[in-house]
């Protein structure tokens, strides 16, 4: 598939490493001549020095015959008619916008999108993914990595195993005796900063972070079994009044269980803005760097604090001061993938990679049949894959134990009939049923024969 993307920033960087490193035809656009040098020099990609709107710049990025535009530049406005040129003047068929305007995405608005209006088939706001990432997170607080599967039945947690883990050292499969009635699996396992898919005889050890499929309904119960705790956050502190901590806010103050959360906010418009737009909750305007300024906050009565600003290292000095004036929780916004094995020797809870958010729910939209759903693990080490299975599909009619599986891919959960059940070799995966997989990214392809999913869209 030929692919152009424009904006070569920390997004894009991500979209064309990951669409480059499946043997697709990557172009990347942007007016920043060092960003273009740096993913041509370290990616299988091509690059064009200019701006991505220009229908000059876009035809010697070769529009004229390709498949799909992805418009992540930082203007919303740049890649609004970046897709309108790329409609009207190539007829490029597909077209992805990043837009991070709140306005741009009001559902009242939602018209101005059709083919005869603003011609974008899918839109995706970073901001709006961190902060659904930021919710979830806060929903397992004692997990460092979550997100919700098959309907929201189903829940991939990231477990640290620490000293009070009462299954350490204890086969997996023994897991499945102990615990008959618990409906858990582990996918993925990072041992010494490699992550694997375990095989059945596998244990796991104190310092393991480890990946599990679990129902929703035995969620907190999951947690238990691994040694966390499940308890409710009933007082937060959110470290940024941005969009995404705006977000995280508002939807707080709409959930039945009472929130308390305060905001800091460092610019002071912007704070006044964030005072405006809620209702319930408390915005303080400072550096929330200030260890006077979190004690206002009320940072030592609080179960946690999420630290959403634009800058990582803010984020990171925020949430260990936090951490030291007796905070239980830490969760940082880091967007520097190299600034993440910090996050483990320096007491922080969990965090969110807003490029892993956003190159997943890009890739939802470019892979072709039933997929539902793409998950990216850490660094693009490994991916979760929810996919309607279809007649063609190799694996439908047939038990698990008898799909010639990669040795780094794992079912995770399946949902027949809308209901979700615990896999296991006998399971037979039948056409129509949702499944989902977890694979090293080495074996995605294979995973995609599997299911007769192509990375074309068509």
């Amino acid at each position: 598939m030929k692919v152009i993307i424009c904006g070569a920033g920390q997004v894009g960087w991500q979209i064309a490493r990951h669409l480059s490193g499946e043997n697709n035809d990557v172009t990347v656009v942007d007016n920043n001549p060092e960003l273009v040098h740096r993913a041509t020099d370290t990616l299988d990609v091509q690059g064009i020095a200019g701006f991505a709107s220009y229908p000059d710049v876009l035809e010697r990025a070769g529009a004229r015959d390709a498949d799909m535009i992805i418009a992540a530049t930082y203007s919303d406005e740049v890649n609004m008619v970046t897709c309108q040129v790329a409609h009207s003047v190539f007829e490029i068929p597909r077209k992805i916008a990043r837009l991070r305007s709140q306005s741009y995405l009001t559902a009242i608005y939602s018209d101005l999108y059709r083919r005869e209006h603003m011609p974008i088939d899918v839109v995706i706001s970073p901001e709006r993914e961190v902060a659904d990432a930021a919710l979830q997170r806060l929903a397992a607080p004692s997990a460092f990595d979550t997100e919700s599967f098959l309907e929201g039945q189903s829940q991939l947690l990231g477990i640290l195993i620490e000293e009070d883990c009462p299954v350490v050292n204890t086969p997996l499969r023994q897991l499945t005796d102990l615990f008959s009635t618990l409906s858990a699996i582990v996918v993925g396992i990072r041992r010494d900063g490699s992550l694997f898919a375990p095989e059945s005889g596998d244990q796991v050890f104190v310092g393991d972070e480890i990946y599990i499929f679990t129902h929703t309904k035995d969620m907190n119960r999951t947690l238990e079994v691994f040694g966390k705790t499940s308890g409710k956050q009933e007082r937060i502190v959110i470290l940024g009044g941005g969009n995404v901590g705006l977000a995280v806010a508002e939807a707080l103050e709409t959930r039945t269980e009472r929130v308390r959360a305060n905001v800091i906010e460092k610019d002071r418009e912007r704070a006044e803005f964030a005072a405006d737009a809620l209702e319930k909750t408390i915005v303080l305007n400072g550096d929330g760097l200030s260890a006077e300024l979190l004690a206002e906050a009320g940072i030592r009565r609080s179960d946690a604090i999420l630290c959403v600003t634009d800058d990582d290292k803010t984020n990171i000095l925020a949430a260990v001061r936090a951490k030291a004036e007796g905070c239980p929780m830490a969760i940082c916004l880091v967007n520097d993938p190299t600034l993440v094995p910090l996050m483990k020797p320096m007491g922080i809870d969990a965090y969110i990679n807003p490029r892993a958010t956003t190159v997943s729910s890009i890739l939802r939209y470019i892979r072709h049949g039933r997929v539902r759903a793409v998950y990216s693990i850490g660094n693009a080490e490994a991916e979760v894959i929810e996919a309607q299975v279809m007649s063609t599909s190799p694996i439908s009619g047939q038990k698990i134990s008898d799909v010639d599986f990669p040795e780094g891919v794992l079912v995770g959960a399946l949902m027949q009939g809308g209901k979700v059940i615990r896999p296991n070799g006998a399971t037979r995966i039948n056409e129509g049923d949702v499944i989902t997989i977890f694979a090293m990214s080495d074996d995605v392809p294979e995973v995609e024969r599997l299911l007769q999913v192509s990375i074309d869209f068509f």
